[in-house]
């Protein structure tokens, strides 16, 4: 079994100790960390003073920084991104081409353009760097400033491009970070510090980094860790145990910040069956939208509701479609979606037992190339939330109340066909709980436009400060204007 070493990163300053030893998921990698309980009173930000020499830097000297980490991020000639891919052949559950194209995609999350556009569109950059002021109906003269905060980023391993997005949004928002890495990526956002350190090892930017591997609910690190005066906020990527765990920490003066699983499906209208044409065109986009990454996203599709009808023709039509979405999905290319490394095993029973003991749906697939499962009712199967594996199900319906009533708080993405539609459904879907709409097809390709999860998460991770200032010649003091005041 491969074995591997996980650095302690503190401001700049790497930690090599070989204390503790842990398995990587799914058991097919090793690796050792230096023992985090024996650093605690070094990680986190002892003087939140000290944050003030980020703000000597200007946006473009971030963007200065980031164009050099760019460069530098070439997955062909950065060891540490290299090592890192490795381990995550072993514990990822991306097969190896998508491994390799999401780290080779990885340095674009430090192009400056994107940066640039990612901070404004979140945020809006005079916030970032400097008071924006404006005079208020009152008379008040108002000041606001977007400042960094001490945070702890839980970030999830799904995919390594959620590490290096942390680390750009850190040092857009002049903030300092502890990366708390989990046990399927314990090296990407290592990678990325690393990294910086060979760059620039003072710069404010790489000395307000941290990243760190601790076994998650560890009582002995996060009882400490997590305390108002050690850190701000808690951003925390998780499943319901683990965020609820970190739940315990919350008081007054420590702000969570929650991204947690999400589920996301699919409306298709009548428009997607009235031509071959059409349904050709619906199908590949379907296919898509479920079998990118190979659906380890929240945003991959997993139910799909489509408007064949529920009469014969109209199931025909429906299983018709069903093979047309089977088909596209063996047809994507390998830098998109592959045959899955690994099928779970809970969700293959399940399918094996509707396969025995059902007639009510029709299965196409199976195993590790994925499966459409057809239902042949408008209702979806009862283990529609652990869908995964490239695995989808259509649901056909007479009319769209079914999909719009079945969106909850839980629903993320949802890709709809044709655009027109989303325009019709858009505001029902939102009251409801659905949180992005996309066209069908586009659910992987985020915009980075700002919202995710049906918050504004780069604005909750910055504090928000005010500044007011009065002319009493304009605005006369309390003691003065209330004076004259009578009650009714």
């Amino acid at each position: 079994m491969p074995q591997y070493h996980v650095p302690l990163i503190i401001r700049g300053r790497i930690i090599d100790d070989v204390d503790v030893e842990f398995g990587g998921r799914h058991g097919s990698a090793q690796f050792t960390t230096p023992d985090v309980t024996r650093h605690l009173a070094e990680l986190p930000l002892g003087t939140p003073s000290s944050l003030s020499e980020l703000y000597a830097l200007s946006f473009d000297d971030i963007l200065d920084y980031m164009a050099e980490l760019h460069l530098r991020m070439a997955f062909g000639q950065n060891s540490h991104l290299q090592e890192a891919f490795e381990l995550a052949r072993g514990t990822s559950g991306l097969t190896e081409p998508l491994l390799r194209r999401t780290y080779q995609l990885m340095r674009d999350c430090f192009e400056p353009g994107f940066v640039r556009e990612f901070a404004d569109s979140s945020i809006g950059i005079p916030y970032l760097e400097g008071w924006v002021t404006k005079r208020m109906g009152n008379g008040a003269k108002v000041s606001i400033r977007a400042i960094g905060a001490r945070a702890v980023h839980v970030v999830a391993g799904n995919s390594p491009l959620v590490s290096s997005m942390t680390v750009m949004r850190n040092a857009v928002l002049r903030s300092d970070a502890i990366i708390k890495t989990p046990s399927n990526d314990p090296l990407t956002a290592a990678a990325c510090a690393r990294t910086m350190i060979e760059m620039a090892p003072d710069h404010p930017l790489t000395r307000h980094l941290s990243v760190a591997y601790w076994k998650g609910g560890d009582a002995n690190a996060e009882d400490v860790l997590y305390q108002p005066k050690n850190i701000e906020k808690i951003i925390a990527w998780g499943g319901f145990a683990s965020i609820t765990h970190i739940a315990k920490y919350i008081q007054p003066g420590i702000d969570l910040i929650t991204l947690d699983p999400k589920l996301s499906s699919t409306i298709i209208g009548k428009a997607g069956f009235a031509t071959p044409e059409a349904m050709a065109d619906a199908a590949e986009r379907m296919a898509i939208d479920i079998g990118s990454n190979n659906q380890e996203a929240c945003l991959n599709a997993r139910v799909a509701y489509i408007q064949t009808g529920t009469d014969a023709d109209g199931l025909a039509k429906a299983n018709l479609f069903g093979r047309m979405v089977y088909d596209a999905l063996q047809a994507l290319p390998a830098a998109l979606s592959t045959p899955v490394a690994r099928v779970d095993t809970q969700l293959a029973e399940e399918i094996q037992s509707l396969a025995v003991t059902s007639d009510e749906h029709k299965i196409i697939g199976g195993g590790r190339n994925g499966a459409i499962i057809v239902s042949q009712t408008s209702e979806p199967v009862d283990f529609a939330r652990i869908l995964a594996n490239r695995v989808g199900n259509l649901v056909p319906v007479d009319d769209l109340e079914i999909p719009v009533r079945s969106v909850t708080a839980y629903t993320q993405t949802i890709g709809i066909y044709p655009d027109a539609l989303k325009r019709e459904l858009r505001d029902r879907l939102a009251f409801h709980g659905a949180q992005r709409f996309v066209s069908l097809g586009y659910a992987a390709r985020m915009s980075y436009a700002g919202p995710h999860d049906g918050i504004e998460p780069l604005r909750r991770m910055c504090k928000w400060i005010i500044e007011e200032e009065y002319d009493a010649s304009e605005v006369p003091l309390a003691s003065k204007s209330y004076a004259e005041f009578e009650f009714a």
